[in-house]
């Protein structure tokens, strides 16, 4: 009775003693199977902001890994935290509290608090997440109305953070590009300018009972230009790189830099996205912050005309972000 009248992972989890079917991954996915259990486990490249090779490090990783880490990121550690202190707050009222807030795309909802119970991938398996998600930049493309009213400072910590990541944004983007020889405003540009949008997410993995056949994301790549991360202190982002799934280890104070789709388009290929899933844990809950940073819908992103000649014809088409979006979400190809 209990698992028909949840409404959220989180609900379900606390009644549980084994994974439901529909929850476990075929085999190739599971993580027991498939995580790289080996001595020395090559490791996700951290890079000092502050430093005077920052950039040249990060446009390495971003073409080798597609994933980095920052520290000397400028974010201060009170901004972070009180982000996380409201995240957890909410995630912490009762169900039909956070029902209040529920995402319904039938009724052209698409922002607010959902759940991966509410619909499985084309093989009907489900992840063991419950998240909250809405836009935060620009301000044409907040809505208010999706936004938490408890706990209390929500609205203005993640207004904070907000100003935080718009400013990291640009940063990134000056550095990549000039990496790739462009002007250092190149990249901001194509991907919009001060248009672009900034969607802020909260994704909650509550303890799952048999976490080496579940997954809290499938493996995917991001759609967005980059999706900036804020982890807590409870493994669970896992990289594929040369064939394996490699764990991206918690460094304090750092924040995760994934390179997503669009910026793989933009660069031609130089710099790719990077591919990854997230595992959960017996007793533990786990919690991250991303922040995905995303062209607007009507904008057109391509390969840069600069880095397209003879020798390096374009490898993707240029089409606007809405209908890349469309394309992705349906799986249908691009």
């Amino acid at each position: 009775m209990a698992r028909a009248a949840a409404q959220s992972v989180q609900a379900l989890a606390s009644s549980l003693g084994a994974l439901p079917p529909e929850f476990v991954r075929p085999e190739h996915e599971q993580p027991r199977a498939t995580t790289f259990r080996g001595a020395a486990p090559p490791e996700i490249p951290v890079v000092d902001m502050s430093s005077q090779d920052a950039g040249r490090r990060m446009a390495e990783a971003a073409a080798e890994w597609g994933i980095f880490q920052v520290t000397g990121h400028g974010v201060p550690a009170e901004a972070v935290a009180e982000l996380q202190r409201v995240g957890r707050g909410f995630f912490a009222l009762p169900q039909e509290e956070k029902q209040r807030y529920a995402m319904d795309p039938g009724e052209g909802r698409t922002e607010g608090y959902g759940s991966t119970l509410r619909k499985g991938d084309l093989e009907g398996k489900k992840a063991w997440a419950d998240f909250l998600f809405h836009n935060v930049a620009p301000p044409a493309a907040v809505n208010h109305s999706v936004w938490p009213e408890s706990p209390a400072g929500y609205r203005e910590a993640n207004e904070a953070y907000c100003g935080h990541m718009v400013r990291l944004t640009r940063e990134l983007f000056g550095r990549l590009s000039a990496e790739l020889g462009l002007e250092e405003g190149a990249m901001a540009e194509a991907f919009g300018g001060d248009d672009v949008v900034l969607l802020q997410k909260i994704n909650f993995y509550p303890p799952c009972p048999q976490p080496e056949l579940a997954l809290g994301l499938a493996p995917h790549t991001d759609m967005s230009t980059l999706t900036v991360l804020l982890p807590d202190e409870v493994q669970g982002l896992q990289v594929f790189k040369d064939g394996c799934w490699y764990d991206v280890n918690y460094v304090p104070g750092a924040l995760i830099i994934h390179i997503g789709d669009q910026i793989e388009i933009m660069s031609n290929g130089r710099y790719k996205a990077v591919l990854h899933r997230t595992t959960v844990s017996r007793e533990k809950t786990r919690m991250s912050w991303p922040v995905f940073v995303e062209p607007p819908p009507e904008h057109v992103v391509g390969p840069h005309p600069q880095l397209v000649a003879d020798e390096s014809p374009a490898k993707y088409k240029a089409k606007k972000f809405k209908d890349y979006k469309y394309c992705k979400i349906n799986k249908l190809p691009q």
